[in-house]
C-alpha cells in the first residue's frame, strides 16, 4: 500500500488558471510530493504485473483510426510528414491521438502476445473538469483465459494493494439503481427515464435524449455519489451499453462489463471481451450510423482489428483504469475536494 503523502510540497507550485499572468507562468500544478507519489505508484503497479508474468508492452498513440463509441470525442491530427501511399493504398493524412490502447493490444493478443498491459497517455476531446483532462495516463491490461469475476478479483487486488480500502462490495447495475435511484433501468419506459432526467435538470436542445444517455445520466448524478466512500463493483450493464464485451451467455439483455468505483468516482472500466469479429463489425457499423444521425464527425472502421478478432482473439478480459485518479484516491485529501490539478504536474489548462 502507499503511504499518503500531502501533494503540494517542495516544488514552487503557485500556478493557479485564474492567475496564470498572461501564459508566462512556468511553474507545475502539482508539487514535488506529489510527482514522487505518481512515480512509486507506477513502479508498484509494474511490480504487481512483473510478479505476474504479464508482459509491459507500448503501442501507437497515433493512428488511422480511432473508437467509435457515441461518448468518446477523438482528436483528429493532420499528419504532413505521411506523404507516400501506405500499403493498404491509403493516401490522406487523416490520423487520431488514441483514447485508448485497445485496438494495438487486441491485435497483440491475437498474434499470440499472452497476458499484457500497458502504462501509456490517452486523449479524449472535450473532457475538462476536476477529474477529467484531454491527456491523461491509462493503465489496460488483458489477461487470457480470464472471465469478468476473475478480473474483477485482479483489479480489486491491485487497488487494495496502493489504497487504504476494504473489500470491494459488488451490485449489479439493475440492483444499484433499483436501491438507489428507485428505478428500474431494465423495465422503465424510455418516456419515465426521460422525466426522470428531466426532474434532474436536463432537458434535450432538440432531440429527445435515448435511453442510454438517460441512464448514464442518473448513473453519475443519482447512483454514483450514493455509492459512498469505499470501493464498489457494478456490473451486468444493459447489452446496448455492451461496447466491446460480450453478452452474457445466460442473459443477453446484460453484458460482461463493470466499472469500478472508489470514493464516488469511477476508476476502472472491464470487459470480458468480445472476440465475434462478425458481430463486432454490426456494433461497429450501428454506432457509425448513430453518429450520422446526431451529425457527429464519420470516423473510418478499424479494419485491423476486425481482421484480428477473424483470426482469433484468444478468450481474455481486459480493462482500462486511470492512473491519474488513483493518483487522487492515493493523496490525504478527500476527493470532494481535490482535482486532478494536484496531481498532475502540467493539467490541460497550464499547456
Amino acid at each position: 500500500m502507499i503511504d499518503q503523502v500531502p501533494v503540494d510540497n517542495g516544488v514552487d507550485n503557485g500556478a493557479e488558471k485564474d492567475a496564470d499572468h498572461g501564459g508566462r507562468d512556468w511553474r507545475p500544478a502539482a508539487g514535488l510530493a506529489a510527482l514522487r507519489l505518481r512515480a512509486e505508484l507506477l513502479g508498484r503497479i509494474r511490480n504487481f504485473f512483473r510478479e505476474r508474468d504479464v508482459l509491459e508492452v507500448e503501442t501507437p498513440l497515433l493512428a488511422s483510426t480511432t473508437a467509435l463509441d457515441l461518448h468518446l470525442a477523438s482528436m483528429e491530427v493532420r499528419c504532413e510528414a505521411h506523404k507516400e501511399q501506405t500499403a493498404d493504398g491509403r493516401t490522406d493524412h487523416r490520423f487520431f491521438l488514441q483514447t485508448s490502447p485497445e485496438s494495438f493490444m487486441k491485435q497483440l493478443l491475437a498474434a499470440g502476445s499472452g497476458p499484457i498491459f500497458q502504462l501509456c497517455k490517452a486523449f479524449r476531446d472535450g473532457e475538462v473538469g476536476p477529474h477529467h483532462n484531454p491527456e491523461f495516463t491509462l493503465l489496460e491490461w488483458y489477461r487470457p483465459g480470464f472471465h469478468r469475476e476473475m478480473l474483477m478479483d485482479e483489479v480489486e487486488s491491485l487497488v487494495r494493494s496502493l489504497l487504504p480500502i476494504g473489500p470491494a462490495m459488488r451490485m449489479t447495475y439493475r440492483d444499484a439503481f433499483c436501491k438507489y435511484a428507485e428505478v428500474d433501468p431494465f423495465q422503465a419506459s424510455l418516456s419515465a427515464l426521460q422525466e426522470y432526467v428531466d426532474r434532474l435538470g436536463f432537458r434535450a436542445d432538440t432531440d429527445p435524449l435515448d435511453r442510454d444517455t438517460c441512464l448514464d445520466l442518473i448513473v453519475s448524478r443519482v447512483v454514483q455519489p450514493a455509492l459512498g466512500p469505499d470501493a464498489v463493483f457494478l456490473y451486468h450493464f444493459p447489452a446496448s451499453q455492451a461496447a466491446m464485451a460480450r453478452l452474457a451467455a445466460d442473459n443477453p439483455s446484460v453484458a460482461e462489463r463493470f466499472e469500478l468505483f472508489v470514493d464516488g468516482i469511477e476508476l476502472a472500466n472491464g470487459y470480458h471481451e468480445l472476440a465475434d469479429s462478425h458481430e463486432q463489425r454490426i456494433r461497429f457499423l450501428a454506432d457509425r450510423e448513430k453518429r450520422r444521425q446526431r451529425q457527429l464527425p464519420d470516423l473510418p472502421m478499424d479494419e485491423r482489428l476486425l481482421a484480428a478478432l477473424e483470426h482469433g482473439l484468444p478468450d481474455c478480459a481486459g480493462v482500462a483504469l486511470g492512473v491519474d485518479r488513483l493518483m487522487l484516491l492515493a493523496s490525504p485529501h478527500t476527493v470532494s475536494a481535490m482535482k486532478l490539478d494536484a496531481v498532475m504536474a502540467f493539467p490541460f489548462w497550464r499547456v
